[in-house]
């Protein structure tokens, strides 16, 4: 092996010495540089899912609000709609004050449930913006720190 060594030129003990380095390198590189690396990365893939997650969801939310507020008029128009008609029947019945108090009070119920609906989804818009622009600035507060 010695004649091995010295055909190429190698000095055995120095070739220890380096491999020895070498695998002390590499093993602190491991422990104290690849390892929390990747740790780290770990780490953000879970709060960007986390992130998206919660963007999801706000988006659901986003959707039953909107849905929610579509019912409502519609319950609303429905209702707006009952009100007139038993008005009407009414009105062949009685005088023409009573029709007009009626449809007064019908275009006041379908007014009041419109208003109702559009707070409703301003106020879920509002929560579902807060949300996406709390998760992007984590996110870019998170970005920012690591670098």
């Amino acid at each position: 092996m010695d004649q091995l060594f010295a055909t190429f030129g190698i000095n055995w003990k120095l070739f220890t010495m380096q491999m020895v380095n070498f695998g002390l390198l590499l093993w602190v590189l491991w422990k104290f540089v690849y390892t929390p690396v990747l740790a780290m990365i770990d780490q953000r893939r879970e709060e960007i899912a986390e992130g998206v997650r919660k963007a999801e969801a706000a988006d659901r939310r986003l959707a039953e609000a909107d849905l929610e507020g579509k019912s409502l008029v519609a319950a609303a128009g429905k209702e707006g709609e009952s009100l007139v008609a038993a008005a009407r029947a009414r009105a062949d019945e009685k005088a023409t004050e009573i029709v007009k108090t009626a449809e007064a009070k019908a275009a006041a119920a379908l007014s009041d449930a419109t208003a109702r609906a559009g707070e409703a989804k301003r106020k879920a818009l509002q929560e579902s913006e807060k949300e996406i622009a709390r998760a992007a600035m984590l996110a870019a507060e998170k970005i920012l720190a690591h670098k």
